[in-house]
């Protein structure tokens, strides 16, 4: 009979078996109204039975110990543990828009906490922020005060086998589940990315597949049976073009001793077509470069009275009417497209991981190595993303100027820093170096558009002051003016000096204006869309961006336009041809808009060319012409293709690629 008691009164200390995935649930859906602006769909549901396989495993967990106020006090620390990454994803959807993976979040968490405190600050004491914290806090704090004490018995061994099983047996009912949708296969599996996964099946699943990608993952490469290069419409007959040399390098292709990764690598480069060289090819052979990463831009900034320099840059030199910047990883990460002509695909990891061994694979590298000058600056904290590390080895040839390394010598400590005044500083300690090769990353145009908490807003609040449109809107164009300043005293120092003609600005963005919405999704981004002038719907109408690249000798010549898809992965390869370096294409998922290679804008798994374009999320391709025109098999091709380039992209990160073909 006592036996019996205590095995009664075990039981009812026991916690409830229903409790972690009841706990984990509720996470998932307090995350996904936050961020997904809903709550049931058919993600829910799978997160519902992943919740329920790994709530049961935690169960387990605070049985073990034979005491019961241990047991206790392990149910409420894991109950608070688990909803950590579910508040700290969440606080930094809210900020930046997007979903960051687990390599983002660990490169750029101890940046985010001290770089931008106030911002950190702003958003955890908001009303927002304390509504998440109590909401997150609830399971664990509300154990904690209403669970009977001592707390959760131990369960036999009998027991916990049976836990273990149920809960293994939900996780494979939840794979067949996923295996029987191609959609969902393909996101679980080959064609992953970590806002797919999240998603489809939640968070929680969501960073154990990310874990699984980190560790385990292995880039493959698919046959492509359809041909990848097609035109919109076939072109009427020419004179035969003359004979151009492709551009293409020596590379170890063959190579029979490389690691099995390498030769898979190796196997799809040399199964590339490479581009050629062709009429622009040199055109700006010999003159100087000044690349700028402009923080938030858009091409709707840009007007004929407000921002004359900026306007001028960009109908004055060429004109690409359909350019995107895709958005994954912040501005690091818009920094590597725009730099290395890679999709981030480790996230804010990929930057560090790419320039830890191999050099520069970059415009400023291969500019060094015929004699340029070069020099990287940024007006914030120059430690920021690693950028002390990784911008020293960007291939230019004196390396890399932030605040606190010498920028503060030229701009003022205020938040957020000026362009103009780094710009219009720095121009000096380069200027008379020719040929030159510089690069900025600007920080004027940074998030948090108000005139109490933007410097620059507050500089140019009276210019704006007038403008038919939200306060929200006006910080935004105000805390842009700078770069319009910068921009304006750049030109104008360049044709005091008599080298406009020699000197090529290529200037673009990081990312969409994501600090505009605070964290609002897709479909629901009411500032972005008055910025914008439209609905945005999905990842091309949000990164719709700008490329501004001008050459004072271009500005007596008939407009070039580049109305065809570009992107900033095809930065990189149109710089190299119009520099005239040499280059192998066939390393550049982008290409040199000026070569024959077809038009293609890709942002994971959803692309664009001049047929349409196809969102992965719905497996839908939308045409953009008579669907009689598209050729046989396209749109498996091109998708084949684009999960080719993505995977490619991962195996130069995974395998060291350009350390394999270049060295040091």
């Amino acid at each position: 009979m006592a036996e019996r008691n205590t095995e009664t009164a075990e039981r009812r200390a026991t916690s409830p078996l229903w409790l972690f995935p009841a706990a984990l649930f509720y996470y998932e859906l307090v995350f996904r109204l936050f961020t997904a602006g809903h709550i049931f769909r058919w993600g829910t549901l799978l997160s519902l039975g992943y919740c329920c396989a790994w709530g049961g495993i935690c169960h387990v967990l605070c049985t073990l110990s034979r005491s019961p106020r241990r047991n206790r006090r392990a149910t409420i620390i894991l109950l608070v543990l688990a909803a950590i990454p579910y508040g700290v994803e969440d606080f930094l959807y809210w900020q930046f828009q997007v979903y960051y993976s687990l390599n983002t979040i660990v490169n750029g968490a101890g940046d985010m906490l001290t770089g931008f405190t106030g911002d950190v600050f702003r958003l955890i004491f908001s009303g927002g922020g304390l509504l998440r914290l109590v909401l997150y806090l609830a399971p664990g704090v509300g154990y904690g005060l209403l669970s009977a004490r001592p707390g959760p018995a131990r369960i036999g061994g009998r027991q916990r086998a049976v836990a273990l099983v149920k809960a293994l047996a939900v996780l494979v009912i939840c794979r067949l589940v996923v295996g029987m949708s191609p959609e969902l296969s393909l996101v679980h599996g080959e064609r992953y990315t970590f806002p797919a996964a999240v998603e489809q099946f939640g968070l929680l699943t969501g960073v154990g597949l990310d874990a699984r990608e980190s560790l385990f993952g292995r880039a493959t490469f698919q046959a492509v049976d359809a041909p990848a290069a097609a035109t919109a419409s076939p072109a009427p007959e020419q004179t035969p073009a003359p004979e151009y040399a492709p551009n293409m390098l020596a590379l170890p292709l063959d190579d029979a001793t490389a690691d099995g990764a390498i030769q898979d690598v190796n196997r799809y480069v040399a199964s590339l077509q490479p581009s050629k060289q062709n009429a622009f090819t040199g055109l700006f052979k010999g003159k100087n470069l000044i690349f700028i990463t402009a923080e938030a831009f858009s091409p709707y900034c840009i007007d004929a009275d407000l921002t004359p320099t900026l306007y001028r840059l960009a109908t004055k030199g060429v004109q690409f009417t359909d350019y995107y910047q895709p958005a994954g990883a912040g501005t690091t990460g818009g920094e590597y497209q725009n730099l290395f002509g890679l999709l981030p695909v480790d996230g804010g990891g990929s930057f560090s991981e790419l320039v830890e061994d191999t050099g520069a694979v970059t415009i400023a590298g291969y500019l060094t190595q015929e004699g340029y000058y070069g020099k990287a600056f940024h007006n914030n904290t120059y430690t920021y993303y690693d950028r002390n590390v990784t911008h020293k080895r960007l291939g230019y040839s004196d390396g890399y100027m932030g605040y606190g390394n010498g920028m503060e010598a030229y701009v003022q400590d205020q938040w957020p820093q000026s362009d103009d005044e780094m710009i219009s500083g720095t121009l000096p300690t380069y200027v008379d170096r020719q040929p030159f090769s510089v690069y900025y990353m600007t920080v004027s145009g940074h998030n948090g558009y108000t005139y109490l908490t933007n410097a620059m807003t507050r500089k140019h609040w009276n210019e704006v002051l007038d403008l038919p449109c939200s306060d929200t809107i006006k910080g935004y164009l105000a805390a842009n003016l700078d770069l319009e300043a910068a921009m304006g005293h750049l030109v104008e120092q360049l044709e005091q000096r008599g080298i406009a003609d020699d000197t090529v600005i290529c200037l673009t963005a990081d990312h969409f204006p994501y600090g505009l919405d605070g964290g609002a999704g897709l479909g629901a981004q009411p500032y972005l869309e008055e910025l914008y002038g439209c609905e945005v719907n999905n990842e091309f109408d949000r990164d719709r961006s700008c490329w501004i690249l001008w050459c004072g000798s271009l500005e007596e010549q008939d407009p070039i336009v580049v109305d065809e898809p570009t992107s900033s992965l095809d930065i990189l390869p149109t710089l190299c041809n119009l520099f005239g370096v040499s280059f192998d294409s066939r390393l550049m998922p982008g290409r040199d808009v000026f070569s024959d290679t077809e038009a293609l804008v890709f942002d994971w798994y959803s692309w664009k060319t001049a047929y349409g374009y196809y969102i992965s999320s719905e497996q839908k391709f939308y045409p953009t012409v008579d669907e009689a025109s598209l050729p046989a098999g396209y749109v498996e091709n091109m998708t084949t293709v684009v999960a080719n380039k993505v995977n490619y992209c991962k195996a130069v990160l995974d395998t060291d690629y350009y350390h394999y073909l270049f060295g040091q």
